[in-house]
């Protein structure tokens, strides 16, 4: 029995999303771990986490909580490239992949919203 049918995944893009917000939660979880002083980050991360249980569940209010998380990552990583722009690579990298995601999977999950049940 593959792993396909045991989590019982109609569409790889959905599960793919779940995926993409689940990584952002954690790694935004640890981060905040890291330091409690990134309230924002926080609220980043239990928003994805709770878009990934949302889209891992096929629930229809997880199309809101993307589009939330697509306004509060688009602002939040405007304002990283902004102001930290040329100090590390390695953030400038990881921002600019987190926004192109949070904009992909935002498109997709939009754009397969009728895969959402209530």
């Amino acid at each position: 029995m593959s792993i396909k049918s045991k989590l019982k995944i109609e569409s790889i893009g959905m599960f793919a999303a779940f995926v993409f917000y689940a990584l952002a939660g954690i790694i935004s979880m640890v981060i905040l771990a890291m330091n409690f002083s990134l309230i924002h980050i926080g609220l980043i991360g239990i928003l994805s986490l709770v878009a990934a249980y949302g889209l891992f569940n096929k629930r229809s209010w997880s199309l809101w909580v993307v589009i939330a998380l697509f306004f509060i990552a688009t602002t939040f990583s405007a304002f990283m490239l902004y102001y930290a722009f040329g100090t590390s690579l390695t953030l400038d990298v990881s921002v600019i992949a987190y926004l192109i995601l949070t904009w992909t999977f935002t498109i997709y999950v939009a754009a397969r919203r009728s895969a959402l049940e209530s």
